[in-house]
């Protein structure tokens, strides 16, 4: 075994990808401000997907005030505490930039149609 994947293997979490590019995700994020610690959710469509391993990483963007607002989150940082799927988002494209160029109703993403227990 390597340095490299001894120092991945001490710092990786059990976190899975659960969601992909197009879902819509909330963030649960530890703010240390002074000696106090909260959780700051940031709640939007994830743009896209990258890395594998202790490098993944992916973009979250929402629309906040009128202003587009991208964050791009390491999936196993600490500093994200949970990651919660609030919807399944039907999209063609494994980044999703275009979003960017986008306002109003051209900006949403679809959503994924749920299969019942029997597939049908």
């Amino acid at each position: 075994m390597s340095t490299v994947e001894r120092f991945e293997n001490r710092f990786k979490t059990d976190r899975k990808l659960e969601f992909g590019p197009g879902d819509t995700i909330k963030v649960h994020v530890r703010v240390i401000e002074g000696e106090k610690e909260r959780s700051q959710i940031f709640q939007g469509v994830v743009t896209n997907v990258r890395g594998s391993g202790i490098r993944q990483s992916f973009t979250v963007r929402k629309v906040s005030g009128g202003v587009g607002v991208e964050r791009t989150f390491p999936l196993h940082s600490p500093s994200v505490a949970r990651i919660d799927l609030a919807r399944k988002g039907k999209v063609r494209r494994a980044k999703l930039f275009y979003l960017r160029g986008k306002r109003g109703k051209s900006a949403k993403v679809g959503e994924r149609e749920k299969l019942g227990p029997d597939g049908a």
